[in-house]
């Protein structure tokens, strides 16, 4: 946690960029010259700051063939009326057959929705929602990756809240950003994908097919109840699927670890309305560099082999890992440019994903990015760029300062090649004509740009894509 010495050099220095503070005087530690009012301005500049963070995170419960007790669970919190959400794949493999047998079991009454959307859109959410509405579920059980979980999260928000409208818990500034006051459903999330760590978060993510850009839905009051991770589940994820979730682990970890410190964040005279996503801090660090540590280790292997059960086991804990991480520090450019890249898609087509639309796998619309964006970065803190770079298994000890973007950008490029990511946006179907409507579908990301811990407005995000048009 940041000292008063540390809040009080912060402002300092921010006093020092502004032309208010002699950068000469602030080495010598003497302040000459400076005027009541500016000392006053100074004081309530240190006081508007955040001064505090907030651990949050789901009950995370894992072992082999855990699921089976997920009808106990939905017992012992009272639930008569269930609801379970999964996808029209999943609906037919085994991670659902489990969930039904168990809540069979048990005796437990449900309903089944199989029809949630890969990457959601506000259109599949409404859908959702109001099979939920029309039912008046006492329990939530998602059965899925993100889409499914994220899908889950929005249902049970609004149907806890009949009388809401959809755009006021959206993100500001595309929603109204409102503080969620009523109470939800227990949400039990069964994980069989490793990458989106959302049953660990408060957050949910979906296209806004109006704006033709993703954008979310952030509270602490969304996140699950329990998280229930049983690696057996993994086993039937295709290749693609462990690539691009896999390297979202990946991205949550380095983005968390080098976000803003929360400390720089503007302060809330509220506590309710503290953000999810408050910045790095002591305890979103540790989780981040072992989600890093665990990745570099066996992303490769879980991602060439299906049957590969240790490996596939250590990437499901790392995206909880990372998932913890993120999920109290938050996110920055790689996801505000991957919601764009995600909802201008033209006719990109992933293997191993649906095939009844053009979808960009959101790990990939985040890591097609990476390593302009961290070479972006780099300067504001190059300390956590090197430590990432060596959480990744880079000797960094003879390593300058001045070259820790260049060095987290080459470790970047040696794990997406080994995994076989595409090479660039364009080979998403964009082109340098597009980065105009990538660069205004990202401005309004404003929940993970702003901690960017170097800023970046159009021109520092076109140069990024521009980059990022081509990787390798």
């Amino acid at each position: 946690m940041a000292t008063h010495s540390q809040v009080l050099r912060s402002c300092l220095h921010r006093l020092t960029a502004s032309g208010h503070i002699n950068r000469k005087c602030l080495r010598s530690g003497e302040i000459v010259g400076l005027t009541c009012s500016r000392s006053l301005s100074m004081t309530h500049s240190c006081q508007a700051k955040e001064f505090a963070f907030e651990m949050a995170c789901s009950n995370i419960r894992y072992g082999e063939g855990v699921t089976k007790e997920v009808g106990l669970d939905c017992k012992n919190l009272g639930g008569k009326n269930v609801c379970v959400m999964t996808d029209p794949h999943l609906v037919k493999l085994p991670p659902v057959k489990a969930t039904l047998e168990s809540l069979d079991k048990y005796g437990v009454n449900y309903k089944l929705y199989d029809k949630i959307r890969v990457e959601p859109s506000n259109h599949s959410l409404k859908e959702a929602i109001d099979f939920c509405l029309a039912n008046k579920f006492d329990v939530f059980v998602a059965v899925g990756g993100g889409s499914v979980m994220d899908t889950c999260k929005a249902a049970n928000l609004y149907s806890s809240k009949p009388d809401a409208e959809f755009l006021d818990y959206v993100n500001a500034p595309i929603g109204k950003g409102l503080p969620v006051k009523h109470a939800l459903k227990p949400l039990i999330a069964i994980a069989t994908t490793a990458g989106t760590g959302s049953e660990t978060t408060g957050t949910a993510v979906f296209d806004f097919k109006e704006m033709k850009a993703k954008t979310g839905i952030s509270n602490r009051s969304l996140r699950p109840t329990l998280g229930i991770l049983d690696p057996l589940h993994l086993l039937t994820m295709p290749e693609r699927v462990a690539a691009y979730s896999g390297i979202d682990v990946l991205c949550h970890a380095i983005e968390s670890y080098t976000a803003m410190p929360y400390y720089e964040r503007q302060g809330q005279e509220d506590p309710s309305l503290r953000p999810a996503y408050q910045g790095n801090n002591p305890i979103s660090d540790i989780w981040s560099l072992h989600a890093l540590r665990v990745t570099a280790k066996y992303i490769k292997r879980a991602v060439k082999n299906n049957e590969d059960l240790e490996a596939r086991s250590a990437m499901l804990l790392a995206s909880s890992f990372a998932g913890i991480g993120f999920g109290n520090a938050g996110v920055h450019l790689c996801h505000g440019m991957s919601y764009p890249i995600s909802g201008l898609v033209k006719n990109y087509k992933s293997k191993d994903y649906s095939d009844d639309h053009p979808l960009v796998p959101h790990g990939l619309s985040v890591v097609i990015t990476a390593p302009a964006v961290f070479e972006f970065t780099a300067p504001a803190c190059p300390e956590r760029h090197l430590q990432a770079a060596e959480a990744l298994g880079v000797d960094v000890r003879n390593v300058k300062k001045a070259d820790a973007g260049k060095v987290l950008r080459e470790v970047l490029l040696k794990i997406m090649k080994d995994i076989e990511c595409p090479d660039g946006i364009e080979s998403l179907g964009y082109t340098k004509d597009d980065i105009p409507a990538l660069v205004k579908g990202t401005l309004p990301q404003h929940r993970v740009t702003k901690l960017s811990p170097r800023p970046a407005g159009a021109e520092e995000l076109t140069e990024i894509l521009t980059k990022s048009l081509r990787n390798y």
